[in-house]
């Protein structure tokens, strides 16, 4: 995509083109013009007043109000609290977590939906889903060489909780010691080979898999696994451990341990001095029946209540950034805009939604229940790692956009994460505004503090892929990369409020601004996307003539820049539910007029490229 900086410079440019004008309309040409030094003035004034000013009126007006009130320190209280806990769906801490969310919302005005008067716009709900497998909560555990006299524990829970892989069973309080047996390299056959019945695999592998190899099928009491991407940085964070998962099975009840590369290097130090037997004390928790628990707050709209923007955030996984940082950032938002509604700051037209729970599924769960209310869900935005310390982790804030043809074709400035993005098919492409506009907001507000921003193809795995795959507009507010992602390096200390004071401004503004779009803010919308399909319809034609020139394959290039005018012509038109009430004439106007200019654009550019030799 075009770089972030002249996305700047021309949102710049035409914020003072439009000032300028006002200026001539409104104090007339002589009083600007009159005299050399009047003329210097006023065009200096004229550039520092729009220093301050959106491209997008209604969201000047939603900054100057959110950014005074939302609080990245109060937004860091909730993400301390869920830190304290290792947070898996029906276990005690995922349960304190959800109380916590509902008692600040109760405390910022919200009223619970069963006790809800037909005046009260604020409201929320706690709901109930019974889970078919038993909830599971790890309670301590330890990894210890056996013999030689007292030592240091390898691992210790209490400073690597992730080192027990979900659905462990416990072993007796006085621990399991047994013979480690070394497999390297990892393989079904070595297994056989080294007949691990009754003994403690090691080995370099996914603990799910070497669980299932060894422990399901040859009989081995339990695993120690370490498997650690190289983005984790683990020969620096030698400490680190991901969280990871084994099958849940009744019949063997045993356990896995994933290892650090500290403890990795301790094991294959002592299996190669000789034998050598281990003590793992393992304590778990499985509650059965377990009760999956989400919430749902609502502002309800005054005008087209039905109509809905959602808002979602995963309390899930024992993360302080994934994704505690979320759930502090929405419930900050929520309060932020409790305050707003109650103090008649604003007045939301469409009803905007909140959710939080088990991530994606409470999403996708909310938007199946319904279908007439899924009808009238007009965008989503999924807060996932909104926090960083961007100086500690090594990430920087993103925007995941909906599919479009970087998804398909990245080059030039845009950029997969480490996470991983595959090639998408050009029918999974969803052309939209959404993109755009979420930039566009999110720039403003980096304008003003000097938050980095950058955008990233889709590559899905959050509740923004909910949104889409139930057909509705929905995008990715995350960090990447993050050297401590599932790590138990991902704690408190690695949280920045002034990350979650930038990402929760922006994320609100969005909201507020399309819950009550009027048409100038609609016409304004599509004017940003014009401008910006423009600019990359530029940015891609200078790509494929490179290529051209480099022998790379004429008709490919075309269809390149082809497709993605037909993207941003497809996305202009969808510009029509901006406007509270429908598109009006004018607003009808500008969009076949904005789409007319990108397809004579698009047209121009691809017969520039068949000239080419």
């Amino acid at each position: 995509m075009p770089g972030i900086e002249s996305l700047h410079r021309e949102r710049a440019r035409r914020r003072g083109a439009a000032m300028l004008a006002t200026l001539l309309l409104l104090g007339g040409i002589a009083g600007i013009v009159g005299a050399a030094t009047g003329t210097v003035i006023a065009a200096g004034k004229a550039r520092s007043a729009v220093e301050g000013a959106s491209a997008i009126p209604a969201a000047d007006a939603a900054f100057a109000l959110v950014r005074p009130r939302l609080s990245g320190a109060r937004a860091l209280e909730t993400v301390a609290y869920l830190d304290r806990f290792v947070r898996w769906p029906g276990n005690p801490g995922f349960d304190s977590s959800i109380a916590h969310v509902a008692s600040r919302l109760a405390a910022a005005g919200y009223v619970e939906e069963s006790r809800a008067r037909p005046s009260d716009r604020l409201t929320y709900r706690v709901e109930r889903y019974p889970m078919a497998s038993p909830a599971w909560n790890p309670l301590s555990a330890s990894l210890a060489l056996a013999g030689g006299g007292p030592r240091p524990p390898v691992l210790d829970f209490a400073t690597n909780r992730n080192m027990v892989a979900t659905n462990s069973f416990s072993t007796p309080p006085a621990g399991v010691t047994a013979e480690v047996v070394r497999i390297a390299p990892f393989s079904p056959g070595a297994l056989d080979t080294a007949n691990v019945a009754g003994r403690i695999v090691f080995a370099d592998a996914p603990v799910g898999r070497l669980f299932t190899e060894a422990v399901v099928r040859r009989g081995a009491i339990g695993v120690l696994s370490y498997s650690m991407p190289a983005y984790l940085q683990p020969e620096k964070n030698t400490r680190s451990i991901q969280f990871s998962s084994v099958p849940y099975d009744t019949a063997r009840k045993a356990w896995g341990i994933s290892l650090s590369n500290d403890a990795r290097r301790q094991l294959i130090e002592a299996t190669q001095r000789g034998p050598t037997r281990v003590t793992v004390k393992v304590a778990t928790q499985f509650i059965d029946p377990a009760t999956e628990l989400a919430i749902v707050a609502e502002v309800r709209g005054s005008v087209k209540p039905k109509e809905r923007f959602v808002y979602s955030a995963h309390v899930q996984e024992p993360g302080a950034n994934d994704d505690a940082s979320g759930v502090g950032t929405l419930t900050e938002m929520a309060r932020t805009l409790a305050e707003l509604v109650r103090t008649d700051k604003v007045d939301p037209k469409r009803t905007i939604t909140m959710l939080w729970g088990q991530e994606i599924r409470v999403t996708d769960r909310y938007l199946k229940q319904d279908t007439v209310r899924l009808k009238d869900v007009h965008w989503g935005l999924s807060l996932d790692m909104t926090g960083e310390d961007t100086d500690k982790t090594g990430g920087t804030f993103l925007i995941e956009k909906m599919p479009d043809p970087s998804a398909i074709w990245t080059r030039g400035d845009d950029h997969h994460t480490e996470w991983g993005g595959r090639p998408l098919d050009e029918s999974a492409m969803r052309p939209h505004y959404y993109n755009d506009f979420l930039l566009g907001i999110c720039l403003e507000q980096s304008r003003a503090t000097g938050w980095v921003v950058k955008t990233n193809p889709y590559e899905g795995g959050s509740d923004h892929s909910a949104y889409l795959n139930n057909g509705k507009p929905g995008a990715l507010f995350w960090h990447f990369t993050d050297q401590f992602y599932h790590t138990d390096g991902d704690r408190i200390d690695k949280v920045s409020p002034a990350t979650l004071q930038n990402v929760g401004t922006a994320a609100l503004v969005s909201g507020l601004v399309l819950a009550s779009a009027d048409g100038a803010t609609a016409r304004t919308v599509i004017s940003e996307v014009r401008d910006a399909a423009l600019r990359r319809l530029d940015a891609e034609y200078a790509l494929s003539r490179e290529e051209i020139a480099k022998g790379g394959n004429q008709v490919l290039e075309r269809h390149i820049v082809d497709t993605w005018g037909k993207w941003y012509v497809a996305a202009i038109k969808t510009a029509s539910d901006i406007e509270v009430g429908g598109p009006s004439q004018q607003t009808a106007t500008a969009i076949a007029v904005a789409a007319d200019a990108v397809e004579r654009r698009t047209a121009r550019l691809v017969q520039g490229l068949t000239q080419e030799h």
